[in-house]
C-alpha cells in the first residue's frame, strides 16, 4: 500500500515535517524556520506534533497545515494507525522527522506507505549521564531507527561523528541549523525589555532563554550566582522558559536569598527584544544539537557562555568568540561567568566575533536551500 501522491500530476511535493511536542524549543524552532522559508513553489509542507503548545499557535498565524495526535510516549501503538491515516490523508511524498520520540511513532506508517523518511538528529537520545542501560536501549532505538530510514541529518559535525562511534552502520549529511539574519540583528529597534524587569540601566544582566529541563541545566546558573554577585554586586540573572525544573529553581533561589537578584520570565516569543536585553547569554547544557538560541545570542552581539558539548563547541571557539566550560562543573561555570561580568571589553570583543561567526555560516536561507536538494535527491532515488 502507498499514499496517494501530487508529484505525478506536477503538484507541489508534500512533505510531512513531524516532531514530537507542539512547544517551542530548538528542534521545534528550527521547524518553524523551515517551513517559513522553504520554496513554496515547489513544497507544501504539513507539520504534525504529538502535543499541543506554542508552536502550533504560530504555524496557526503563519498559516501552515498542521495536525496534532496526542500522546506522550514513545512507540506509542496506538497512534500509528492515526498518522498512517494522516499522511493517506493529506497525500504525504514524503517524510522528514526530527527526533526520535517522533520517529518511534512514524516510522511504521511511512513505511507501510512505502513514503521515503529524513531523520534529523537534533542532539542524540543517549549520553553519558544516562544510566548504562538506559544509555545502552537508547542507542540500540537509534540503531534501529537509523538502518530503515532513507537519509538521515546531523545538525553538527559532532553529533556526526558520535553517530559513527555508536552506530557502525551510521551515515549522514551535515547540514547545520541556520537562523534569520534580518530578524536577529542588533541594530534593529528592539523594545526596551530591560524596563518590563526593572533593572537598570547600570545592571550587569545575565541571561538564559530556553527549556528548564535537565538537558538544560539552569540550576547551574543558580548556584553559580552568588559567585558572581561577590563579583559584582550589579549583576542579575533572569531565567526565560518553562519546564520541570522551572519551580525547583525557584525554590533554590529562596534558599540562597537571591529572591531580588534573580528573575524568573515565562515563555516568550519576541526574543531578539529579550536578548537585546541581556549583556552575557549563558547556556549550561549538559548536551546539545546545534542550539538554536546560542546561535540567536550570538547573532545578537551578545557575549556567550556555554558548555563543550555536541554542537556548542562547534559554534564557539573559545576565547575568540565566546568561553567554554566543561559541562556539569559549576566552579568552572562560576569563574567564567565572573570573568565575563568583571571585563566589559571582553564582553564586546566576544559579542563582535560571535556574530561574525553566525554570519559566515548560520543564515537559515542557506540552511534550507541544502535541505531542499536532500528531498528532491531522495525523492529521486526512494
Amino acid at each position: 500500500m502507498s499514499a496517494p501522491t501530487t508529484i505525478a500530476a506536477g503538484g507541489k511535493i508534500r512533505v510531512l515535517e513531524a516532531i514530537r511536542q507542539g512547544k517551542v524549543g530548538g528542534g521545534e524552532t528550527h521547524i518553524l524556520n523551515l517551513v517559513e522559508h522553504i520554496d513554496t513553489t515547489r513544497f507544501e509542507p504539513v507539520v504534525l506534533a504529538f502535543t499541543h503548545g506554542k508552536m502550533m499557535e504560530t504555524l496557526d498565524r503563519m498559516g501552515v497545515n498542521h495536525h496534532v495526535i496526542p500522546s506522550n510516549r514513545a512507540f506509542d501503538l496506538s497512534t500509528w494507525n492515526t498518522v498512517r491515516r494522516l499522511m493517506q490523508r493529506e497525500r504525504i511524498d514524503l517524510v522528514h522527522v526530527h527526533g526520535t520520540r517522533a520517529n518511534t511513532n512514524i516510522l511504521w506508517a511511512a513505511r507501510m506507505l512505502r513514503l521515503p523518511i529524513i531523520y534529523t538528529v537534533h542532539g542524540w537520545s543517549f549520553h553519558d549521564d544516562q544510566s548504562w542501560w538506559v544509555k545502552k536501549a537508547r542507542i540500540f532505538v537509534e540503531k534501529w531507527i537509523t538502518r530503515f530510514v532513507n537519509r538521515t541529518i546531523s545538525v553538527s559535525g559532532s553529533n556526526q561523528e558520535t553517530g559513527n562511534r555508536y552506530i557502525p552502520h551510521f551515515q549522514s549529511v551535515v547540514i547545520p541549523n541556520g537562523i534569520s539574519l534580518s530578524q536577529f540583528d542588533p541594530g534593529r529597534a528592539l523594545n526596551d525589555v530591560r524596563r518590563q524587569w526593572g533593572v537598570t540601566a547600570d545592571a550587569c544582566v545575565l541571561g538564559f532563554v530556553g527549556r528548564m529541563t535537565l538537558q538544560k541545566d539552569p540550576l547551574a546558573l543558580i548556584e553559580a550566582f552568588p559567585q558572581v554577585l561577590r563579583a559584582n554586586p550589579r549583576a542579575v540573572l533572569v531565567l526565560v522558559g518553562e519546564g520541570e525544573l522551572k519551580e525547583p529553581a525557584r525554590k533554590r533561589v529562596v534558599e540562597l536569598g537571591l529572591e531580588g537578584k534573580i528573575i524568573f520570565e515565562k515563555f516568550r516569543t519576541d526574543v531578539p527584544d529579550v536578548l537585546a536585553a541581556m549583556d552575557i547569554f549563558c547556556l549550561p547544557s549538559l548536551w546539545e544539537g546545534l542550539p538554536i538560541g546560542l546561535m540567536e545570542a550570538m547573532a545578537m552581539r551578545k557575549a556567550c557562555l556555554a558548555t563543550r558539548v555536541d554542537g556548542s563547541k562547534e559554534l564557539i571557539r573559545n576565547g575568540e568568540n565566546g568561553l567554554l566550560v566543561e559541562p556539569g562543573e559549576p566552579v568552572g561555570l562560576a569563574e567564567a561567568l565572573v570573568r565575563l561580568v568583571t571585563d566589559t571589553p571582553l564582553r564586546m570583543r566576544l559579542g563582535s566575533q560571535a556574530r561574525h561567526t553566525i554570519e559566515a555560516g548560520f543564515d537559515v536561507t542557506g540552511m534550507t536551500r541544502k535541505i531542499e536538494s536532500l528531498y528532491l535527491e531522495t525523492l529521486e532515488h526512494k
